[in-house]
C-alpha cells in the first residue's frame, strides 16, 4: 500500500488515506485523534493506561471509526503501513513507539506541529509563543487578558490547557492566539513561525527526561526553537544570558528584532521599570529619547520581583503585535493569577502563610524565596534530578528555618547542611502518623516568628504524596486554616 506524504497536506486537502498513529490519548492525543478523524485520516491512538474519562473518549471515537487501545504494552509496537506519528508531550524519543518510526523513516509531529499545519489559510491567526523554565502559564494568562483588553478574540492555549489544535480548528477565528509552550513539546515542532516570541528563563528541570552530560545543553535547545522563523520580535530575559545567546543562535526572519525585558531601567530597544512603573523603549518612534509608560507595579496583583517580570514580557509580546499602552494597563490589572501561585493563605499572629506549590523546580522556588526577607521554607517532593546548591547559597540569609517532606527531602536537607549549617531544618518523615501537612504546619508555626512568611515553595514536583500541585497547596491551606482556627 503506498504511503502518503502528510507534509503536503493543510486544512482544505483530504487527508483521506494518511495512516496517522497517535501516541498518548490525553488532553492533546485526543484533540489530535478527533481533528485527524474530521479530516477523514486512518487514525489508531495508543496509550499504556486508560481510565473512565479516556474510556468514554474512546468510545466516542471509535464510533467515529478509529482504532484505540487503552492498555499496558500498547506502544510497544508500531503499526505497519504508517504514514505519520504524532506524539503527545513528554514521550522520549527513546520511546519504542517514536525509535521505531524514526527507523522507519516516518515523521513524528507533536500536536504544536500538527495545529501548524491545520491553521485556516483565510485567517491565519498569529502565534505570541512563551516558554521558560518557569513563569510560563502566569506569562501567557497575562498576555490573554491584555490581548482581550484590546478587544481582540485572543485565546491561551497550549502548555496552558486547551490543545492548539482545537483552537485553531475552531469554526469562529481568532485574531490572536498566546500560546504555552513546553521543552516537550518544542521538541518535536519544526515548522512554526511565531509572530514574536519569549523564553522567560533557562535553569535546571526534566533532568530526568534530558539525561546525560549534555541534558542541559538539549534542554535549552529545546527551549529556543520557539525562536526559530520569528516573524518580529524575539524578547528575551536581560537577566539570563542563556535566553539572549539563544536568540543570537535562533534562525529568524528578515527584520525579526531581539527586545530585552529587564526588571532594571531599560535601555533602549527594551522594556523595563523606572520608578515602580512598566515602561516601554522597544515599540514606540522616540524609543531614543524616551519611554511609554505602561502601568505601575501597584497595577500587578503581586510586586514579587518574578511577577512583575513575567508582566514585562507579557506586555513586550502584546506590544510588538500593536496593542496600546491602554490595553496593556488594563489587562494587566484585571489579572488575578491561578491559585497556587504565591498566593496568600492567611495571615495570624504576625506571620504569613502563602502558597507557591506550583514552583515545581529549584529556578521557581528561588524566584518565590526572593520576594520575602524572612522565610520558613516548606520544601520537598520529587525532585526530578534537580540539585539545590546554587538555590541554598543563594537564599541561605532569608531562612528562619526549613521543614522538609517528601521522597526527594535528603537531596535539599544535603544542601542545607553543606551550604547553611545554622539554619534549623525539620524532616517530617515517611513513616510518621497522622496528617503529613498537618505535622508540617505545625513544625512551620514552631519555627517562624512575627514577620516572617511561611513559604510553601516545594522546588519539587507532588506525586509523590499528592495527585498534582494543586492537591498540595489545598492540603497545605486546610492545614493552615485548622492551625489557626484551633
Amino acid at each position: 500500500m503506498s504511503r502518503r506524504d502528510p507534509s503536503l497536506l493543510g486544512r482544505r486537502d483530504s487527508w483521506d488515506g494518511v495512516r496517522a498513529v497517535v501516541a498518548g490519548f490525553g488532553v492533546s492525543g485526543f484533540a489530535a485523534a478527533d481533528n485527524l478523524l474530521f479530516l477523514g485520516a486512518d487514525v489508531t491512538a495508543l496509550d499504556e493506561s486508560s481510565s473512565e474519562e479516556k474510556a468514554e473518549k474512546a468510545t466516542l471515537l471509535e464510533s467515529l471509526g478509529a482504532r484505540i487501545r487503552l492498555e499496558p504494552g500498547a506502544t510497544a509496537t508500531l503499526p505497519d503501513d504508517v504514514d505519520l506519528v504524532v506524539t503527545s508531550p513528554g514521550w522520549r524519543p527513546q520511546a519504542p513507539l517514536l525509535a521505531q518510526a524514526e527507523a522507519r523513516g516516518i515523521p513524528v509531529w507533536g500536536e504544536v506541529e500538527l495545529a501548524w499545519r491545520l491553521r485556516d489559510p483565510d485567517h491565519l491567526a498569529p502565534w505570541l509563543a512563551i516558554t521558560g523554565t518557569n513563569g510560563k502559564t502566569t506569562t501567557v494568562q497575562m498576555l490573554d487578558a491584555i490581548l482581550r483588553a484590546a478587544g481582540l478574540r485572543s485565546a491561551a492555549v497550549g502548555n496552558v490547557g486547551r490543545p492548539i489544535v482545537e483552537a485553531v480548528m475552531d469554526p469562529e477565528p481568532h485574531d490572536v492566539l498566546a500560546v504555552e509552550l513546553s521543552s516537550f513539546q518544542l521538541h518535536y515542532t519544526h515548522s512554526m513561525s511565531a509572530e514574536s516570541a519569549v523564553v522567560l528563563n533557562v535553569a535546571e528541570d526534566h533532568l530526568d527526561w534530558y539525561t546525560g552530560p549534555e541534558g542541559m545543553r538539549e534542554y535549552a535547545a529545546d527551549k529556543g526553537r520557539i525562536y526559530e522563523h520569528v516573524q518580529r520580535a524575539c524578547v528575551y530575559n536581560v537577566a539570563d544570558p542563556e535566553t539572549e545567546r539563544l536568540v543570537r543562535e535562533a534562525d529568524v526572519v528578515e527584520g525579526a528584532r531581539a527586545v530585552g525585558f529587564t526588571l532594571a531601567m531599560p535601555e533602549v530597544g527594551m522594556v523595563g521599570v523606572v520608578d515602580d512603573i512598566l515602561v516601554d523603549r522597544a515599540f514606540i518612534e522616540e524609543r531614543l529619547s524616551s519611554a511609554a509608560e505602561l502601568c505601575t507595579i501597584g497595577d500587578l496583583a503581586s510586586p514579587a520581583p518574578h511577577f512583575v517580570a513575567n508582566a514585562l514580557a507579557a506586555a513586550a509580546l502584546a506590544r510588538s503585535h500593536g496593542v496600546s499602552q491602554a490595553a496593556v494597563r488594563d489587562g494587566l490589572r484585571s489579572f488575578a493569577p491561578d491559585g497556587h501561585r504565591i498566593a496568600l493563605v492567611a495571615e495570624a499572629g504576625g506571620v504569613r502563610w502563602v502558597d507557591d506549590s506550583k514552583a515545581t523546580n529549584p529556578h521557581a522556588a528561588q524566584s518565590s524565596l526572593l520576594a520575602y526577607e524572612s522565610v520558613v521554607w516548606v520544601a520537598g517532593g520529587l525532585a526530578k534530578g534537580a540539585r539545590f546548591d546554587d538555590l541554598v547559597e543563594r537564599v541561605r540569609a532569608r531562612l528562619r528555618g526549613v521543614v522538609l517532606l517528601g521522597r526527594d527531602r535528603r537531596v535539599i536537607a544535603d544542601a542545607l547542611s553543606r551550604h547553611a549549617p545554622d539554619v534549623p531544618v525539620i524532616e517530617i518523615g515517611d513513616g510518621e502518623t497522622g496528617d503529613p501537612m498537618e505535622r508540617v504546619v505545625d513544625a512551620a508555626a514552631r519555627l517562624a516568628r512575627p514577620g516572617d512568611t511561611v513559604l510553601l515553595a516545594p522546588g519539587c514536583a507532588s506525586m509523590d504524596m499528592f495527585a498534582n500541585y494543586g492537591a498540595r497547596g489545598d492540603a497545605f491551606a486546610a492545614a493552615v486554616h485548622r492551625l489557626i482556627e484551633s
